[in-house]
């Protein structure tokens, strides 16, 4: 991968699947990304935690997606969030 396979302390692996780079926190691949493609899914666990992890991945990795919540709502660079939403890079 060439950068830290670390992202976040707690409860955070990263690792390859064959086609993507996920970033897992506790069971959840919060974030999976290749060259075309990139993947969020909180898995129904919209916490301050998952979206930090969310944008520790984009940053480390530079995939340049922003996740943040206004009024209890997530949205991505300005678009409401979905588990299982896909960006194209």
């Amino acid at each position: 991968m060439g950068q830290n396979s670390k992202v976040g302390a707690h409860k955070t692996t990263v690792h390859h699947d064959g086609t993507h780079t996920c970033v897992v926190y506790h069971n959840t691949c919060v974030v999976r990304f290749n060259s075309d493609e990139i993947i969020l899914d909180s898995s129904g666990w919209r916490t301050v935690t998952t979206k930090v992890r969310m944008n520790q991945a984009s940053n480390q990795y530079g995939l340049g997606f922003s996740v943040y919540q206004d009024d209890f709502n997530w949205f991505v660079n300005g678009k409401p969030f979905s588990d299982g939403m896909v960006l194209t890079r």
